[in-house]
């Protein structure tokens, strides 16, 4: 169990940063470019509002979206992985890959990359059916 609880730790912290680095990636694109869609954002450095946000940040607001759908179901599924001792052996494999997988489908998503982005996706939706059936197999 304790290896299991390490590689949890280990990708809840990867897949913090990774999200973290969306928002400084949104961030650093509307500072770059002095492009802000909020009144009071563009007030700020003396600029109109824009009418719409800027395609790079639109595409991470996409990522960012699409974690907030998967990664707290990753991050309790893996909670209860840990609980039950479900296969202590298989934790850094499943935990990785999907942390691997919501980097490849990020980048993918702001890249534009269609198959991968997809692949990404159920590479780490995967994982978690995964962990639901070896979860339940621990339960009984």
């Amino acid at each position: 169990m304790d290896n299991a609880v390490y590689w949890y730790a280990v990708a809840s912290v990867l897949l913090f940063l990774k999200m973290f680095a969306i928002a400084v990636y949104q961030g650093f694109h509307r500072i770059t470019k002095m492009t802000f869609k909020t009144p009071e954002d563009a007030a700020f450095v003396g600029r109109d509002a824009a009418k719409e946000e800027l395609p790079q940040v639109q595409r991470a607001a996409r990522a960012w979206s699409n974690d907030v759908e998967n990664i707290p179901i990753f991050l309790a599924l893996g909670v209860a992985y840990v609980w039950v001792g479900a296969a202590p052996g298989l934790a850094a494999w499943l935990f990785l890959t999907f942390t691997g997988a919501r980097y490849v489908h990020t980048l993918c998503l702001l890249a534009g990359l269609q198959p991968w982005r997809t692949v990404a996706y159920f590479v780490g939706v995967g994982c978690m059916f995964v962990m639901c059936g070896l979860i339940m197999s621990a339960l009984h």
